[in-house]
């Protein structure tokens, strides 16, 4: 249906639905990082913030204003590695929370099910499967198709099937996708052209995040102690940062690092500018 211009140009627009910060309802999005480095453990924390309807359960402190059903086709890790994250991560859950999240979250192992979303049947039983979802997770984009990833043609056609996904039931997809070698290589995992592959996969994707390692330079730099601000130097290994490399609804800053505790579980960190040999002077630390 068209839009009604005339009405649109008088009455007050409507108020956007975002997801999270800059990833509006009903759209597709991306969340690029190198292997190994947590965009599937984020992602687990983040859609069950979005999962739950009760105080507690924003570990990522994304802060939906909404929360709703959420469908996590897990493509990369069989069931028992996915079992012990989400029990890792319930150690940091309060039990309304837990159940919270167990009734709104259907987390689906999909790895070896040979899924390919350009197939009718198999898009047809996705729809079906989830109906009246607020998001859609796919983990990781290359386990759901069998189509050239360095094709723009190919790689417009996968995107706009996702578009008919989130269309049909409602829900905002996400898809999970690495960076490319040269970008893993060079540290340049946060740049929005860092994805593997053909440049339609971020432009003609709505919002696009990053989960970056944390470099030798940031390591040297900045401390997670508040008492004597040291370098976190060797540590590094610890501290991945979240960031918005695109957004077409939203200018609203959302950078923020995480450290990884027992298990895995990445939770918010403030991070300071370290003190170094240089910064003082006569064995006392600079006044901050």
């Amino acid at each position: 249906m068209a839009i009604d211009l005339a009405k649109a140009f008088e009455d007050e627009p409507p108020v956007l639905d975002f997801i999270w910060p800059g990833f509006l309802a009903g759209t597709v999005g991306a969340l690029v990082a190198p292997g190994a480095t947590g965009k599937s453990y984020f992602t687990l924390e983040a859609a069950m913030s979005i999962a739950c309807s009760v105080a507690g359960g924003d570990l990522v402190k994304l802060a939906p204003v909404h929360t709703g059903r959420v469908v996590y086709m897990a493509g990369e890790d069989p069931a028992p590695a996915l079992i012990r994250r989400i029990h890792a991560i319930g150690q940091h859950l309060a039990p309304s929370a837990r159940e919270a999240i167990a009734e709104n979250l259907t987390l689906e192992p999909i790895m070896g099910k040979r899924l390919n979303i350009m197939d009718d049947r198999h898009l047809a039983r996705v729809v079906e499967f989830c109906a009246d979802s607020r998001l859609i997770v796919l983990d990781t984009l290359s386990r759901i198709h069998q189509l050239d990833e360095n094709s723009n043609g190919d790689m417009a056609k996968l995107v706009g099937t996702l578009e008919y996904v989130a269309a049909m039931t409602g829900a905002s997809v996400l898809y999970l996708h690495h960076v490319s070698k040269g970008s893993a290589r060079e540290g340049q995992g946060d740049q929005q052209q860092a994805a593997r592959g053909a440049s339609a996969l971020i432009d003609n994707a709505r919002w696009c995040g990053f989960v970056a390692k944390m470099t030798e330079q940031e390591a040297a730099s900045l401390s997670a102690h508040s008492f004597n601000r040291l370098p976190i130097g060797d540590q590094r290994g610890y501290f991945v940062r979240f960031g918005i490399s695109k957004q077409n609804y939203d200018v609203t800053p959302n950078d923020r690092w995480y450290q990884r505790h027992e298990g895995g579980v990445l939770l918010p960190i403030e991070l300071r500018d370290a003190i170094t040999s240089g910064s003082r002077k006569n064995g006392r630390r600079d006044e901050i």
